[in-house]
């Protein structure tokens, strides 16, 4: 199991929040209560949850000009580029220089397999890390608890500093403030798979040999074009970051098409290709495009152990 650290969450600055719930009712209460407390204290709220949701709060709040709701399905189903749909709207209300609240649900109940969830969860602690230095801005995240089990809630309040029970904030002493972050163990590869030793000057062979694999699972099109593009940048860096070499993988499952890529690097940036590169940046794009192109990406990386990135591309049913 790989492991990260994080600084310490600031007292002042970025407040984010947990508000586990039990069905319509209960999240209606928490959420409409957040909000009103912003309107009353003349704060913005931006408003991102899945769409049923998002229905029930706009029918109980239909002239409100403070509220903006952001399609939380607009950006995909991989949770790399949510990040950077918070950083974009946090820009854009900057200028009116007021203060600003966020709600935000992950898609829980809309994730498709345990790799979706682990990676959902993952962004959760990594929202603290990317706004550690922000601006004061308060975030507080729904989570459905209904048909969920101990150990699932458990694992989502470990991400979040502070946990709302009774319609009050309190801080939680089971966050990893100072703890590694408890990586899940990638899943073992199901079903048959096909393997490649790569290295320089073989990238072309690369994506010969995933452009096979694929059409044997009707990929093709611009969803494979896609992949290729993605699978290349990896190659790249396994070339170039990762000892001159690399290994690809791939197989399908849980109806998706995997390409896995192993090297001897590190990538010690929890952030790369989370954060959208600036124009002034030097390098960095290479895995956010990756994070574009794909349907779900799962990086695991130390020192020790060298880098595995896992690229899915969903399947048509």
């Amino acid at each position: 199991m790989t492991t990260m650290r994080r600084p310490e969450q600031p007292q002042d600055g970025f407040r984010h929040e947990l508000y586990p719930y039990a069905g319509e009712d209960d999240f209606l209460g928490g959420a409409l209560g957040f909000i009103q407390e912003a309107l009353d204290a003349q704060e913005g709220v931006i408003v991102s949850v899945p769409r049923d949701r998002e229905a029930l709060l706009r029918a109980e709040l239909p002239d409100s000009k403070s509220v903006t709701f952001v399609d939380a399905a607009a950006p995909g189903r991989n949770p790399g580029r949510l990040l950077a749909v918070w950083q974009d709207e946090i820009a854009r209300h900057a200028v009116e220089g007021r203060p600003l609240r966020g709600i935000g649900e992950s898609a829980w109940r809309q994730a498709r397999t345990a790799s979706d969830v682990a990676e959902l969860r993952y962004h959760e602690w990594l929202l603290n890390l990317a706004f550690a230095d922000s601006a004061a801005w308060w975030l507080l995240c729904p989570y459905d608890t209904a048909g969920d089990d101990t150990a699932a809630l458990q694992a989502v309040e470990r991400c979040h500093p502070l946990v709302r029970r009774d319609g009050a904030p309190l801080p939680n002493d089971d966050f990893l403030r100072d703890a590694p972050y408890p990586f899940e163990d990638l899943a073992d590869p199901c079903g048959p798979q096909e393997e490649l030793e790569f290295t320089r000057g073989e990238l072309a062979a690369v994506r010969a040999k995933i452009t096979t694999c694929a059409a044997e699972q009707d990929l093709t099109g611009h969803r494979l074009r896609e992949l290729l593009l993605a699978a290349t940048e990896v190659a790249t860096n396994s070339i170039r970051h990762g000892g001159g070499r690399g290994t690809l993988r791939t197989w399908t499952q849980d109806g998706a098409f995997v390409c896995e890529f192993r090297d001897a690097g590190h990538i010690a940036n929890p952030l790369a290709g989370r954060v959208r590169p600036t124009h002034q940046q030097p390098g960095g794009r290479g895995l956010w495009l990756v994070h574009q192109l794909c349907d779900l990406v799962e990086i695991r990386s130390t020192a020790r152990a060298g880098t595995a990135i896992r690229l899915h591309t969903q399947l048509a049913p």
